[in-house]
């Protein structure tokens, strides 16, 4: 976790004026994956991995943004954001100004430093702490009203159409929205949210495999164009669905002989891991843990049979994880193709379990897991610092 006194310090040496400290989350989804471009259910959770925004304004219309992660400074007028250079840090902070001006909002120019403890590269939605937490900053440095839902919306936006990444909300909802102890199902059409709390005496561990393949980016355009092809053909015998959230277990099994295999599949897996979402919920909220633990791995088996986004590494770890004492559920989580593994485990079995898992994947593959551990955390906030220790 960052030292926000020593980075209001930091701003100090580098800007020459007192800051105001803002953060925002990165995020694990515990089940739901591939759900939220198909409007359907997504059950995530903030964790305690952030990034720190140090923000004081400036009387002109200029932004000037430090980041610590990649040691650079860049500055741009708010009256003429350009997009930045493809695949950049600063396309997610210029974004949200971007989008925010867009919709109206007229900001205030502002000094920014940035700092992020969210692991870079591994699924953990570092991109939407950023944006959320610059979001944030901004809004409140220029001394506008901030509606979390907008706020998720247009870092959304800027994300899509200044980065260029079409993503789903639920990055950015819950880095606005994450509470302590709880998990957050999200509707991701209608952004109906609750809360749902997490069960007393478990963590969520996250094992990073260390891979990332590259076909990733390439395969997951083609998971949603077969996802759109379901739709349009279920279309013509079920006129009502707008998405395959609308489609029943039953109405596909009906009409499975309108789709090809691989579309089937596909679709199977949007249909399934819905109600994997809702049946978790219900599992949760009357502390079942078996339920629960049998629900993650069918999910991980979806993901790796019917939507075909997992990979060796994923599948190993799952199946090290499954076989350790304590531990609740595993799964996938992320897009796939790599990237990392959820897991649900028994408080008094996560210091063995860190070892034993790390131990076991190194000897099939050569490769060092990283393993973290967090409870869920709270969303963006603003951080009050006392004058006594600003001062120290």
């Amino acid at each position: 976790m960052k030292d926000f006194l020593q980075l209001l310090n930091e701003f100090r040496a580098r800007f020459g004026a007192d800051a105001k400290i803002y953060r925002a989350p990165g995020r694990v989804n515990l089940i739901g994956e591939h759900t939220d471009y198909n409007d359907g259910f997504v059950l995530p959770a903030a964790i305690e991995f952030y990034c720190w925004v140090a923000a004081a304004p400036r009387a002109d219309r200029k932004l000037v943004l430090h980041s610590e992660n990649f040691n650079e400074t860049i500055e741009a007028n708010l009256d003429a954001i350009s997009a930045a250079r493809k695949n950049h840090w600063s396309g997610y902070p210029m974004g949200v100004a971007w989008a925010l001006e867009a919709a109206g909002k007229h900001l205030k120019g502002a000094n920014l430093l940035i700092s992020g403890d969210v692991p870079l590269g591994a699924g953990l939605s570092s991109s939407a702490a950023i944006e959320v937490a610059v979001g944030f900053a901004l809004l409140d440095q220029s001394g506008l009203s901030i509606n979390l839902t907008e706020l998720a919306q247009l870092c959304q936006k800027a994300e899509n159409e200044f980065v260029g990444a079409h993503v789903g909300i639920m990055d950015q909802f819950i880095s606005c929205y994450g509470r302590t102890s709880h998990a957050l199902l999200l509707d991701c059409r209608s952004l109906e949210h609750r809360l749902v709390k997490l069960p007393p005496g478990i963590q969520l561990v996250i094992c990073n495999s260390m891979v990332k393949h590259e076909i990733g980016s390439s395969q997951y355009n083609a998971r949603r164009a077969a996802c759109e092809e379901g739709v349009s053909t279920l279309r013509t015998v079920l006129p009502e669905i707008r998405a395959l959230r609308d489609v029943t277990l039953a109405q596909l099994e009906r009409h499975r002989a309108l789709l090809s295999p691989k579309v089937y599949s596909r679709c199977h897996h949007v249909v399934t891991e819905n109600d994997r979402v809702q049946s978790a919920v219900r599992a949760l909220e009357s502390a079942n843990l078996r339920a629960l633990g049998q629900l993650m791995p069918d999910s991980h088996r979806s993901l790796r049979d019917d939507y075909e986004v997992s990979c060796t590494e994923l599948d190993l770890l799952v199946e090290i994880a499954a076989a350790q004492p304590g531990v609740i559920g595993a799964r996938m989580t992320g897009g796939g193709f790599g990237g990392c593994t959820i897991n649900l485990v028994e408080s008094s079995a996560v210091e063995a379990f860190k070892p034993n898992v790390a131990a076991a994947y190194f000897a099939k593959t050569a490769l060092q897991p990283e393993i973290y551990v967090s409870p869920a955390a709270d969303g963006v906030c603003r951080v009050e610092v006392s004058s006594s220790k600003a001062g120290t």
